[in-house]
């Protein structure tokens, strides 16, 4: 039987393209500012291990040549933002760029997402082009994602968006 916060939030319209790309531009930026960190710390690790004594770097390399060799870096690194993401799917629907414009990531019947549903969004979402489907898709305004992983982007009203906040706190 749902809650009662389930039946609030499934009840909402299905989120615009435009709201899409502005949560989406909102959440680039914020992935930038973690790929910048992952990429400190992994370059703060690589002088660690080799102060250590731990690695020895060839002649005339240095941490970045070191840590960009071979695929590594960047496994961590979608790694790193799949986590990052993935995260605030399950836990409360809403990234940062989401919150921001009332959107909110739900099962069909407005319950969280579960952990596969998550992995199929992760996979599926293709860096967030997947809401170009919402071009296409006049009549329910689901990305392809959505329909991989049965959920919906809904848009909150404001005070839903704020009680729904606050809730989470």
């Amino acid at each position: 039987m749902p809650s009662e916060a389930q039946k609030l939030h499934a009840s909402f319209p299905s989120a615009t393209f435009l709201r899409r790309v502005a949560a989406w531009i909102y959440d680039f930026l914020v992935a930038c500012a973690m790929v910048m960190l992952a990429t400190g710390l992994a370059l703060g690790a690589a002088a660690m291990t080799t102060s250590l004594g731990w690695v020895h770097l060839p002649e005339g390399m240095d941490h970045a040549e070191f840590i960009d060799q071979g695929p590594w870096l960047s496994i961590y690194l979608v790694a790193v933002l799949a986590l990052f993401f993935g995260y605030f799917w399950k836990t409360s629907g809403q990234t940062v760029g989401m919150r921001a414009w009332r959107l909110k990531l739900q099962q069909r019947n407005g319950a969280r997402l579960t952990n596969k549903q998550v992995m199929i969004r992760l996979v599926t979402c293709a860096f967030g082009l997947g809401n170009l489907w919402v071009l296409i898709d006049f009549k329910n305004r689901r990305a392809w994602q959505d329909y991989a992983a049965k959920t919906e982007l809904v848009t909150l009203s404001k005070e839903a968006n704020q009680l729904f906040y606050w809730k989470e706190l």
